[in-house]
């Protein structure tokens, strides 16, 4: 008997970006209906108005539905979590683009929980604009969705053709990173990261790549103590858990030498330092995957791009990687928990007497 379709969910994001462009030219591809159900969290008024903003998508149009539950698995489907008198307003942000972005959220996050949707894909929006009467109060997408999961450990990991890249410290002033990073963060973000590629790249034994904090990872201690005094110890003890983390390098050494794609990961210390380069070796199909959450969350790279909103210039890449990432991942996670409640029996070995 064949499985049934993923069903994934997609949060319009700021109905005045790119969000509603990149989503309608990703789900023009007869493909997508093939290997998923795609449920939009959004209007359908701004989708027929985005349509018309966008070439050779004359025959497209979204099936509208009430619930996940009624999901045509051969259409891209739309539900309704907007007021009918919404308005779009290219390349600004709104109040009405910022309700209409929380409200998909919280409509797929709701679908998440009750098992009527299996992944999400998010759609942009600028979140360090909302409000605080909005009642949403966090950085980013990945630490709503740890607080509405219970995840108490998570991270981005940042994917593309060349690198996949974690972040050991948040979003903070460069002068806190040597403080946030810890021994104890290092590990931990070593477990996770070890544990997902795992899990939901299928990656038998990942290889993990550490990068220092100081120029030259330090030059022995030479250059500040961070790398001798807790990147070193964190790698050792990530080691005595049998995984295959290597490190502190020197980031300049190591990205200039192209060493990247001799592993299966890297763990930089704080945001300039991973993303820089990463965001200079990116393709346009890079994506964010979000770690330690118990539901796929993947969001294409790109932001809200107000500067070409409307104008049919914004490439699906991004978005459409993303999607393919989630049904991807979502089904190595299904093979694996599957293994692990059913492992095979161990061997016998009959020896000759």
């Amino acid at each position: 008997m064949a499985e049934p379709k993923i069903k994934v969910g997609i949060t319009q994001g700021d109905i005045n970006g790119i969000g509603y462009e990149v989503i309608i030219k990703t789900l023009t591809d007869p493909r997508v209906v093939e290997m998923c159900t795609p449920i939009v969290y959004g209007s359908p008024k701004v989708g027929a108005f985005y349509r018309k903003t966008i070439s050779g998508v004359d025959n497209f149009n979204f099936n509208i539905i009430r619930s996940a539950d009624d999901a045509n698995t051969k259409r891209s489907n739309i539900i309704n979590v907007m007021d009918d008198e919404v308005k779009v307003e290219l390349g600004k942000m709104s109040e009405m683009s910022i309700k209409g972005a929380l409200a998909a959220l919280n409509a797929a996050v709701r679908d998440l929980k009750s098992g009527k949707i299996h992944v999400l894909v998010t759609s942009p929006f600028r979140k360090q604009y909302i409000p605080s009467s909005a009642g949403y109060t966090f950085p980013g997408h990945a630490e709503f969705l740890a607080e509405a999961f219970e995840s108490k450990s998570y991270f981005s990991l940042h994917i593309n053709n060349s690198v996949r890249m974690a972040i050991a410290s948040r979003h903070i002033p460069l002068s806190q990173v040597s403080a946030a990073v810890t021994k104890g963060t290092i590990v931990e973000k070593l477990r996770l990261l070890d544990t997902t590629l795992k899990r939901d790249f299928q990656i038998p034994k990942p290889r993990i790549a550490v990068l220092g904090l100081n120029p030259h990872a330090s030059d022995t201690g030479q250059i500040g103590g961070e790398e001798v005094e807790t990147i070193i110890p964190a790698v050792e003890e990530a080691i005595k858990s049998k995984i295959l983390a290597f490190g502190p390098y020197a980031a300049d050494s190591f990205f200039g030498q192209n060493c990247a794609p001799r592993f299966d990961a890297v763990l930089a210390m704080y945001h300039d330092q991973g993303l820089a380069p990463f965001r200079a070796l990116s393709s346009g199909a890079s994506v964010t995957y979000t770690c330690g959450l118990p539901i796929i969350r993947t969001s294409p790279i790109h932001g809200t791009a107000y500067d070409i909103a409307g104008q049919d210039k914004a490439s699906p890449d991004s978005f459409r990687a993303a999607l393919y990432l989630a049904c991807d991942a979502y089904r190595h996670r299904r093979e694996y928990n599957d293994l692990a409640k059913n492992p095979l029996p161990a061997a016998k070995l009959e020896v000759e007497k």
